[in-house]
């Protein structure tokens, strides 16, 4: 997602990086004091580092990497607050979707290459990842053993959520301390309050998967959040082929369902997140039926470069590039 030029002329903005991504917060309440709006800029720095140090499966040291090396074992392991909020909208999100977003596919990204901190050596790893997709349990992603411990049966990747769950929380303390116009962005997915400087609301592009300068689409929205997922920027190659980091949690391979990427807008940074992950994984043939049911905002880019949309993103879009169709 890229902001449109009259917001970002007339806000003030903070710029930085996070959970491997760009961060910035653009500031819309031109009345507020300079040393208020650092305060918060360093409020949601603070809240990004804390996501990171619970839930990064990169840091050797995250709490998550701590409790994915006994994954398992059946050993429940002490955890803070914040991570069992993650790991339990990990499990909701599973139930809900179906199954099509899992968390649990860490040991399918080590196997094609897209490796984190060590939890085990290569041997293991490897292993457990053809193990985990011949016979993967359908039972719940973490479960709660008294009031502050956790044990997972398979270890997990909290990337995507965690980002969208790290913007929920940055963004309501920006809310708590006052802070009525901004956006919050975290490597493409964001949060919008209020209105932008010019008094309208916050002009948005749908950025073009396949690398084209100009955005698809350009939409308008206020008090809602954006994620994307895409294949643009998390792709390599593995004996020859091109994959990504999106996988169908069913197979373990990366989702191939003649999507190129998935925007998806509603109240919260978290669930716009799983949604544009499940809306990947059911695919080109899936996604309609599937968004119209929930009722989503969604816009799909197709390998070939169409852009389609549901009726309530379209509600939202102020314009739309001719060769996107």
């Amino acid at each position: 997602m890229i902001t449109g030029a009259t917001s970002e002329e007339l806000a003030e903005r903070f710029e930085s990086r996070a959970m491997g991504s760009p961060l910035r917060l653009i500031v819309g309440d031109g009345a507020t004091r300079a040393d208020h709006r650092t305060r918060r800029w360093r409020s949601v720095v603070a809240e990004f580092e804390a996501a990171e140090a619970a839930m990064s499966r990169f840091r050797d040291t995250s709490e998550l990497t701590v409790l994915n090396r006994n994954a398992g074992s059946g050993v429940a392991m002490p955890t803070s607050a914040r991570l069992r909020r993650a790991l339990v909208a990990a499990d909701r999100a599973y139930r809900v979707t179906g199954g099509r977003f899992d968390p649990r596919v860490l040991a399918h990204l080590d196997r094609l290459g897209y490796r984190g901190a060590l939890v085990g050596d290569g041997a293991a790893r490897s292993d457990g990842g053809v193990r985990q997709r011949r016979a993967r349990s359908p039972g719940p992603v973490v479960e709660r053993v008294g009031r502050d411990r956790l044990v997972l049966a398979q270890a997990v990747d909290l990337g995507g959520i965690g980002k969208g769950l790290a913007l929920r929380w940055a963004a309501a303390r920006l809310s708590t301390d006052g802070a009525g116009d901004f956006m919050l962005e975290a490597g493409g997915d964001l949060v919008t309050r209020g209105r932008s400087l010019d008094g309208g609301s916050w002009r948005l592009g749908i950025e073009d998967p396949c690398g084209g300068p100009t955005p698809l689409a350009v939409v308008a929205v206020s008090d809602l959040s954006l994620a994307t997922s895409s294949t643009r920027v998390h792709r390599w190659t593995v004996d020859g082929r091109t994959v990504h980091h999106l996988l169908d949690p069913r197979t373990g391979e990366p989702a191939d369902g003649g999507l190129a990427a998935v925007t998806v807008a509603g109240p919260d940074p978290a669930w716009a997140e799983v949604w544009s992950k499940a809306l990947f994984v059911s695919g080109r043939t899936g996604i309609v039926a599937e968004a119209r049911s929930r009722g989503l905002a969604a816009w799909w880019v197709a390998d070939d470069g169409t852009l389609e949309m549901t009726a309530a993103a379209r509600s939202l879009t102020v314009w739309v590039a001719a060769e996107a169709g």
